[in-house]
C-alpha cells in the first residue's frame, strides 16, 4: 500500500526489530502525524521498551520463549477490535482464542488469549491492547444508545470529534458491533459494507439563504433513491420550516433533522411534540423527525417519548473512554507464572473459541 499522497513524505516503516532499528527510523517531513498502515504493521506505534525486550531476550537466547498471554479489562463492556487484531496477527504461528466482537464483557474476564512465541507478538502489545480498548468503548457507547431507543434507527456523526485517522474505526465500530444503522464518514461507513448517510449542514443552508431553496435544490440534484431529509432549525422556528420544506416537496419529503443549538435550548421533547403534532394536522404524518445535537441515552429516552423517529449521535460515541485493557503472561513453556498481584496460569473462560 503506497500510503503517501501529494506533498508528503511518508517513507516506508522498517520492521521494529531492534533498538537499532528505532534509532535509524525517520518518518520524514511534511506529512500527517497519524501512523499509516505499514507503520502500525511494522511496529513503528509500539512502545519503544518492547523493542529493547527483544534485544535484551535475543542475547540471552530467549527471544523465541513459548508463552500463553491474557488480555482482560478492569471493567465491563461491548467487545469490539478482534477484526483488526487479526489483521495484525493473521499470518503469523500463533494460536488466538477470543470472544465474539459484540459479546459482553465481565470486569476481570479473559477476553482473548494468545499461545506462541514470544518473538512473534509481544512488540504488538501497545497496538493490540490499543485496538481492543478504543474499539470496545466505542461499540460500549454506541450499544447503550441503541438500546436506548428501543428498536428505533441509531446513527454515527461522530466522525468531527475525533482526529480522522481513528474516524473510520469508531464508525465502522458503531456500527458493525454497537448497532448504529448508518454513520455519516464516508470511509467507516464503507468499511461497515453499507453506504455513508447525511443530508447537508447548516453551511449550505445558510449559502442558500433560505431552508425552502436549499430543500428544492436538494431535491433537483440528489438522485431518486436518496431520501429527501432537511434541517429546520437554521433560519426560522422549527415547526414552521418543517412545515414550509414538507409543502415545497410536494410528498417527496422523507424526513426533518432537528439540530438546536443549545443557546436556543436544543432539540427538547416539547419541540418534538409540537412538530409531530403540526405534520400530523397538515397531512405529513409520514414525514419523520430525526433528532441529533449533543444526545445520550437519557435524552434519546426522553425524545423516544416524544415521537422522534431516530436518532444521530456524535460526541457520546466519539467521546467514550477507552476501556482500560492489560496484557499478562500466564504460561512459560508451558508452566503457571504470573508477575504479583496476579493468578498464575491461564484463567479458564469457556466462552472463548479460536480464532486463530
Amino acid at each position: 500500500m503506497d500510503s503517501r499522497i501529494k506533498g508528503q513524505s511518508c517513507p516506508a516503516c522498517p520492521e521494529m526489530e531492534s533498538f537499532s532499528d528505532v534509532r535509524e527510523f525517520l518518518p520524514g517531513e511534511n506529512r500527517l502525524h497519524s501512523a499509516t498502515h505499514e507503520e502500525i504493521l511494522g511496529g513503528c506505534t509500539t512502545d519503544v521498551y518492547f523493542v529493547k525486550t527483544r534485544d535484551v531476550l535475543r542475547k540471552s537466547g530467549k527471544l523465541s520463549t513459548d508463552v500463553t498471554a491474557e488480555i482482560f479489562a478492569r471493567k465491563s463492556g461491548v467487545f469490539a477490535g478482534l477484526d483488526e487484531v487479526l489483521t495484525l496477527l493473521r499470518g503469523k504461528t500463533l494460536h488466538v482464542s477470543s470472544l465474539r466482537e459484540g459479546d459482553v464483557f465481565a470486569p476481570k474476564e479473559v477476553l482473548v488469549r494468545i499461545s506462541g512465541s514470544y518473538d512473534v507478538f509481544g512488540k504488538y502489545e501497545t497496538v493490540i491492547l490499543g485496538m481492543l480498548a478504543s474499539a470496545s468503548a466505542w461499540a460500549t457507547a454506541a450499544k447503550e444508545c441503541v438500546d436506548a431507543a428501543s428498536g428505533k434507527p441509531v446513527l454515527c456523526f461522530g466522525a468531527r470529534h475525533v482526529h480522522p485517522s481513528v474516524a473510520p474505526v469508531m464508525e465502522r465500530t458503531a456500527v458493525r458491533v454497537g448497532g448504529c444503522v448508518g454513520a455519516s464518514c464516508i470511509l467507516g461507513a464503507k468499511l461497515a459494507g453499507i453506504e455513508p448517510v447525511g443530508t447537508v449542514p447548516h453551511a449550505a443552508v445558510l449559502i442558500m439563504g433560505d431552508t425552502v431553496d436549499l430543500a428544492v435544490a436538494y431535491d433537483a440534484v440528489m438522485p431518486s433513491g436518496d431520501p429527501r431529509i432537511v434541517l429546520v432549525d437554521t433560519f426560522k422556528d422549527e415547526a414552521e420550516e418543517s412545515l414550509r420544506v414538507a409543502r415545497a416537496l410536494e410528498g417527496r419529503l422523507n424526513g426533518i433533522r432537528l439540530d438546536t443549538p443549545g443557546e436556543r435550548g436544543g432539540v427538547s421533547p416539547d419541540l418534538v411534540r409540537e412538530i409531530r403534532y403540526r405534520l400530523d394536522m397538515a397531512g405529513f404524518s409520514g414525514v419523520r423527525i430525526i433528532a441529533s445535537g449533543g444526545l445520550s441515552p437519557e435524552r434519546i429516552r426522553e425524545l423516544d417519548q416524544a415521537g422522534a423517529d431516530s436518532f444521530g449521535v456524535g460526541s457520546y460515541i466519539s467521546h467514550a473512554s477507552p476501556i482500560d485493557m492489560t496484557m499478562d503472561i500466564k504460561e512459560i513453556a508451558g508452566a503457571p507464572i504470573a508477575k504479583r498481584g496476579r493468578l498464575p496460569g491461564r484463567m479458564e473462560n469457556p466462552r472463548l473459541t479460536r480464532v486463530l
